[in-house]
Order: structure tokens, then C-alpha cells, then sequence
């Protein structure tokens, strides 16, 4: 009788995909892949740390899984093991706790365990030596015509409120022939997207690799501290950044779009996202985090850039397609921040016409820089604050939305609802659109023009 595993993921997309990575290894050794809700012999909880309600859901869901069945074997992966493995350690129902380098050891540490059932703890420090773990890419999503490709991890950036790099260890690049077999997998399987992710995909390339870049060519051994200098140096003309992977990409026979998840402002500038513009297959949307509109708060937080160099950075994207969607976080009550820093991420907002925005209250971390800075703001004014740039977010979306009034856009039905009959789908600028049309456009490019605001999204009508 086979033995049943179940998966339960917190967190980021690359978490989500190396869960993904995970199931496809063990149904491939024979294991019953079964819902996380359902009795297991083996639950594997892949946990996030980014805030302290990430840990607590992490602990959360350690309990449940052994209470579920108090015979199964835990398994505690991903970035709360890194950085906190002794408290996790001493939950009497995590059985192996495995760190966020380490996940591709899951098969073996069970196997050791099932031959001798005794907690096992497996946590690697993260050092400049590190290499990216390949844990064999996948071959299947959730979604039937989008699926994420994982290219790079960790992050030597260090922002003073952020844990992730202590997490997920520095800058680490796929190399780009397993990146290309990986894409072309997918795409001969139906896939019509594919989603580039990483923690921090703009320093792909950036870090030494053992005397090679990711194309296995010789490179300088010094590490680049900062990508903004390989722009002037020998390396940038050697070709390192996520245009690389994007050129490659796009040069992939077929009718499908490529899109790119997040690109950090603390490493990119206006220049470095022309050189993606020559890839006619590369989606007009982008996350930015902008984090706040205050240069004084940005220098705090270590962001590396200005407000006024965001700003030039977007105005870069709208020029070449004025309804290029643009995302964004923005965080409340920084510690140090007056109203009038405040004022500055809220006329960011009106300044710019987000798709949306994602904006919450700083939430102190332990060991980072920021939760020892002076000058924290009390609960109730970063609530106040949260709220405002909420509201002002919508605003912000409402006028993004209104600004494609009338566009015809490129969109890719996924679903079609029975009830109403209506397909739903993302547009190439990340708008999710619904129209009528028939079952048989999902998974099959439309252009739809669009109409007006809907539910999440807008209304459009199909042309073809």
C-alpha cells in the first residue's frame, strides 16, 4: 500500500514552487500525494517567517498536522526553521526540521527517519560560498495555463526591516540551460505563461559562482557589491540580469508571454529595464516595491534608491505602453517617520496610477536593524496610517483601471463560470478581466476590449 504525504505552503511563490517541486519528487517515488486537510502518513509544512503572524501560523499548522494523525511523521521546512530552528526543534510534533538550503534533502532525511524514527534537524548556514539548489524543477501547476519557473534565490540587500536574507541566504542563480529546459517543458504541456520568480530576480548573475556565471563561462572571482556597478564594468557587457533569461525565452518557438514578478528597485534603475524592452513576448506589467515616498525613510530603510528615481523608473514604463501595469507595497510607520514622510508615500500614490497596491503597518522583526531603531511608532498611528494608504491604493487602481477604458488588450482565459457564463482571465498588463465567450477560449489568447470596472477587475468584450 502506498504511503500518503501531504504539502502545506506559506508564504512567497518560490515557496509555493518548490512545494510544487517537492509533490512531483515524491509521486514519482510512489508516494500518494493527498490534500493537506486529509489523514497522512507524512505532512511536510514548507513555513514562511516574513512577519511574526507568518511564525505563528507556521506553529499552527505543526499541530494540527500531528493531531490530524498523531502517528504521522512532520516534516518542518523553508525559511521559520532557518531562522528560528531551535524553537522549532522543541515542538514535540516537528519530527525533521530542514532549513530553506535544504529542501532537496527531504527525501532522504525521511527515509533515514522511517530506518530510525529520532528528530532530525538539518539546518546549513547560509555563506558567500553558497550555491543555488536546483531541486529539479516541475512540470505542473494549479493553474491549467500559468505556471512559475523559480530562477534565482536569496538576497544581499538587507533592507533594516526585512528577515529574507538571513532566511534565504545571499543571491544565488539557476543556471540558464536548466532554466530554458524547464520553459520549454511546460510549454510542450499547454502552458501559454510562464511567470519568472525569485526572491530578488534582478541580481541574477550578480554573484560569483565559483568562478563561472550561469551560463558556465569563466567570470572574475570578486563578488559584484552592487549591480549597479556591473553596469560599468566588463560584466555588464558580458550580459548578467534577468534580460538574459528573457532573451532566451522570448527566442522560444510558440504563442505564449512571459511575465516577471518582481524586479526590486534597490538593484535596478530606468536603464535596466530598457534592455527588456526588445522581448515582444515579455508581459507589460511589473512589481515595484516602492516601500515608502520619503527618501528620508528609504535611506532609513536601506532601500538604495530615491524617490525620484522610482519615479523616472516608472515614467520609463509608461512611455512604452501607457497602460503598463505597475504594482506596489508601501509600509506604514516606519520607525522614524513623521507625517510629513507619510504625506510623501501618500502623493506617491496619487502620482502614480498603481493596479494595485499592497500596503500594511511595519510589524517589528527580531533581528533585523529596524526593530532597534529609535522612534517606533505606536500601534494605533501605523493603523491609521495602514488605513489611509489602503484607501488611497484603491483610488490609485480605480484610475489605473479608468485609464484602460477602452484598450483592446491581450487576455488569457482560465475558468468560465457556470452560472454566468462569463470567461475570466489576466490581461498582458495583469488586469483580470471577464467577458462573454464561449468554453472553448480557455487556455487560447483573446483580444478583449475593455469596458469598465468589475468585481476585482474590469469588464471587456471580446473582438477575436
Amino acid at each position: 500500500m502506498k504511503k500518503t504525504i501531504a504539502f502545506r505552503t506559506l508564504g512567497c511563490r518560490v515557496n509555493q514552487y518548490e512545494t510544487q517541486a517537492l509533490r512531483e519528487t515524491f509521486a514519482d517515488m510512489g508516494y500518494e500525494v493527498v490534500p493537506e486537510t486529509e489523514r497522512a502518513d507524512i505532512y511536510v509544512i514548507n513555513t514562511c517567517t516574513v512577519t511574526n503572524v507568518s511564525d505563528r501560523k507556521s506553529r499552527q499548522l505543526i499541530r494540527r498536522a500531528k493531531l490530524r494523525n498523531p502517528e504521522s511523521l512532520v516534516a518542518v521546512i523553508g525559511c521559520y526553521a532557518q531562522t528560528r530552528p531551535e524553537e522549532v526543534s522543541a515542538m514535540t510534533e516537528a519530527d525533521i526540521v530542514l532549513g530553506s538550503g535544504e529542501k532537496g534533502r527531504l527525501p532522504g532525511l525521511i527515509a533515514a527517519y522511517e530506518r530510525e524514527p529520532r528528530k532530525r534537524t538539518e539546518i546549513r548556514p547560509f555563506d558567500s560560498e553558497s550555491a543555488y539548489e536546483d531541486m529539479g524543477g516541475v512540470t505542473a501547476m494549479a493553474s491549467r495555463t500559468r505556471a512559475y519557473i523559480k530562477v534565482q534565490d536569496g538576497c544581499d540587500r538587507f533592507c533594516s526591516y526585512c528577515i529574507v536574507p538571513y532566511a534565504r541566504g545571499p543571491a544565488r542563480s539557476r543556471a540558464l540551460p536548466d532554466i530554458e529546459a524547464e520553459a520549454k517543458s511546460l510549454l510542450a504541456g499547454g502552458y501559454k505563461e510562464l511567470v519568472l520568480t525569485g526572491v530578488n530576480m534582478a541580481l541574477y548573475g550578480a554573484e560569483p559562482r565559483n568562478g563561472q556565471d550561469p551560463q558556465g563561462r569563466a567570470r572574475p572571482a570578486a563578488a559584484v557589491p552592487d549591480l549597479r556597478e556591473a553596469r560599468n564594468n566588463n560584466e555588464k557587457q558580458q550580459g548578467y540580469g534577468i534580460h538574459v533569461i528573457v532573451n532566451i525565452l522570448n527566442r522560444i518557438e510558440g504563442d505564449f508571454r512571459i511575465r516577471l514578478g518582481s524586479l526590486e528597485p534597490t538593484v535596478i534603475d530606468a536603464e535596466y529595464v530598457k534592455r527588456l524592452f526588445c522581448a515582444e513576448k515579455l508581459c507589460p506589467s511589473l512589481h515595484l516595491s516602492a516601500q515608502s515616498g520619503s527618501n528620508r525613510v528609504l535611506s532609513a530603510m536601506n532601500r538604495r534608491y530615491t524617490r525620484e528615481a522610482y519615479l523616472e523608473l516608472a515614467e520609463v514604463l509608461r512611455a512604452r505602453d501607457g497602460g503598463y501595469g505597475i504594482s506596489t507595497d508601501l509600509i506604514a510607520g516606519f520607525p522614524g517617520e513623521t507625517e510629513e514622510d507619510f504625506e510623501e508615500s501618500l502623493s506617491l500614490l496619487r502620482r502614480l496610477d498603481f493596479s494595485h497596491v499592497h500596503a500594511f503597518p511595519y510589524s517589528k522583526r527580531a533581528g533585523t536593524p529596524a526593530a532597534d531603531m529609535q522612534g517606533q511608532i505606536p500601534a494605533e498611528v501605523r493603523s491609521r496610517r495602514s488605513r489611509a494608504l489602503i484607501a488611497a491604493g484603491e483610488a490609485s487602481a480605480r484610475a489605473f483601471f479608468e485609464r484602460n477604458i477602452g484598450a483592446v488588450r491581450r487576455v488569457l482565459p482560465e475558468t468560465a463560470d457556470a452560472g454566468t457564463g462569463l470567461l475570466e482571465g489576466l490581461s498582458d498588463n495583469n488586469i483580470r478581466v471577464y467577458f462573454e465567450g464561449g468554453e472553448a477560449l480557455c487556455g487560447r489568447f483573446a483580444d478583449v476590449r475593455l469596458s469598465g470596472m468589475m468585481k476585482d477587475g474590469m469588464a471587456g468584450t471580446f473582438l477575436r
